[in-house]
Formats: structure tokens, C-alpha cells, sequence
């Protein structure tokens, strides 16, 4: 096996677990979205749990927009968050692999 092509698995699996790390982290804003707007339990362990990660991962846009109905400031707010998240990873993940 040459160099070469061992070089290049290694990208692409690199490149596959940030693929990965990014979808999971748009998986948790978009699951917060969807506990919110069905109202979950917000005591609830899983609720909690998500709402923290859901926070961390916001980029600072939780409060971006703030409409009197607290369901559609989420889905806004957290929408975006995922959406820059995806776009972030697509980004991220075509640069590692051209650069490998």
C-alpha cells in the first residue's frame, strides 16, 4: 500500500468524523426545536439535557429573535444555529479533503 493512499484514508476518515461531529450537533438543535415546539416536559432529564447542549451549540443566536411566542423565537433562532452548523461542516469537511 503506498503512502499515498494511506495518507488519504486517513483524510477521508478525518473528514468523516467531522461530517459526523457536525450532523450530530445539528441533530441536537433540531431536536430541541422539535421538543419545544411539541412541549416536552421541560423537567424532563432528556429535555434538560438537550436544552443545555442545545445552548451551547446556539453560536450566540438564542436570542436573536424574541417574538412574543416563544415557539416560533426558538424555531427561528435554533433554525439558523443549525443551518450555519450544516453549512459549517459542509464547508470544513470539503476543505480538509481538498487540502488532503
Amino acid at each position: 500500500m503506498a503512502v499515498g493512499t494511506t495518507a488519504r484514508r486517513g483524510i477521508d476518515m478525518f473528514a468523516g468524523l467531522l461530517r459526523i461531529v457536525g450532523l450530530l450537533i445539528v441533530a441536537v438543535l433540531v431536536v430541541h426545536i422539535l421538543l419545544v415546539v411539541l412541549e416536552a416536559n421541560p423537567a424532563n432529564t432528556f429535555a434538560q439535557t438537550v436544552a443545555e447542549l442545545a445552548d451551547t451549540f446556539d453560536l450566540g443566536l438564542s436570542n436573536l429573535f424574541q417574538y412574543s411566542e416563544a415557539k416560533l423565537s426558538v424555531i427561528l433562532n435554533y433554525g439558523i444555529a443549525a443551518a450555519i452548523w450544516f453549512l459549517i461542516t459542509a464547508v470544513v469537511v470539503r476543505l480538509v479533503r481538498r487540502l488532503g
